[in-house]
């Protein structure tokens, strides 16, 4: 008998690491521009969703891999339909939209809004997002404001699989720039708008970029920047990036410039050779550094 309640203790104990390992990786996001929020009482707790529009995206930013599950509802009031089906739709950095389609939702018989005059919750219904490596930022969307629809996201990150990088070239001409990083030497190389990074890579492999915006003296806070990469002179993805000041790296040889932390962001290059330029977007932005990395397992394909 002693050593079934043992054996009992040491299942719930193991259950109980198991389960709080699971919950401890997952992180609530919420978007980083539209905000309007909706409170939704679910089996006594509280519950913030985020309402969703046709004409303003709502941004999801994080760094992958891992999966962002999205869990939505549908707003019903006293004279709308039994059921109700949407749409939502959705872009990965700046990449081709894509749509879920949620069919057949009816009110919630157990779940309440906080606020009572907004009518009546429907069922959750949700997908999930695979992601890769690196940063990246989603664009939410509904098709139309015929239903009100509200969204919470649940971001699962996932252990990345050891890759042995080595730095790349970019193509000449290019204008390189010494960090000092770790007590190491690291060499960026500097690009703009006008004067974007130019590389060709023999696929299929993956092409990392790391970018540092280059940062003055008077500016501060977080500055947030948009890169963005075509393939073969067709734009491939935007990428909303945002940064601060590194406190690990330093200019070489230059002290009127602050390199910012870097943001990364992994470029995967289907089977052939294939062109690509990486862009600074914004305006009001000068210069940003940039560090190109493949597999190294790859570097015979550039031979």
């Amino acid at each position: 008998m002693k050593k079934i309640l043992f054996v009992l203790m040491v299942i719930i104990f193991s259950g109980s690491i198991s389960w709080a390992q699971t919950s401890s990786k997952s992180n609530l996001l919420k978007p980083t521009n539209y905000q309007k929020r909706v409170s939704t009482i679910v089996s006594g707790k509280t519950r913030h969703y985020y309402s969703l529009s046709a004409d303003k995206a709502s941004v999801i930013s994080l760094q992958g891999p891992g999966k962002l599950q999205v869990i939505t509802r549908a707003r019903f009031k006293s004279d709308s339909p039994t059921k109700t089906s949407y749409s939502i739709l959705y872009s990965i950095d700046g990449g081709t939209q894509k749509s879920s389609i949620i069919k057949d939702v009816i009110r919630s018989t157990k779940d309440t809004y906080a606020d009572g005059t907004l009518g009546i919750p429907g069922q959750s219904r949700e997908f999930t997002i695979d992601l890769g490596r690196g940063d990246h930022s989603i664009e939410f969307l509904i098709q139309d404001d015929k239903t009100a629809i509200a969204a919470r996201y649940i971001f699962t990150p996932l252990k990345e699989k050891k890759i042995d990088w080595i730095a790349f070239s970019p193509l000449r001409p290019s204008e390189p720039v010494d960090l000092i990083s770790k007590e190491s030497t690291v060499c960026y190389y500097r690009f703009s708008k006008t004067k974007p990074l130019k590389v060709e890579v023999n696929g299929p492999t993956e092409l990392k970029v790391m970018t540092r915006i280059e940062i003055h003296y008077q500016m501060r806070g977080r500055i947030h920047y948009r890169i963005q990469v075509n393939e073969n002179n067709v734009v491939k993805n935007t990428y909303q990036l945002s940064s601060d000041r590194s406190e690990s790296a330093a200019y070489k040889d230059n002290k009127e410039l602050i390199p910012g932390k870097a943001c990364e962001f992994v470029i995967h290059v289907p089977q052939g050779k294939h062109s690509y330029e990486i862009r600074l977007l914004d305006e009001d932005k000068n210069t940003v550094l940039g560090r190109l990395l493949i597999p190294k397992k790859d570097v015979k394909l550039e031979n």
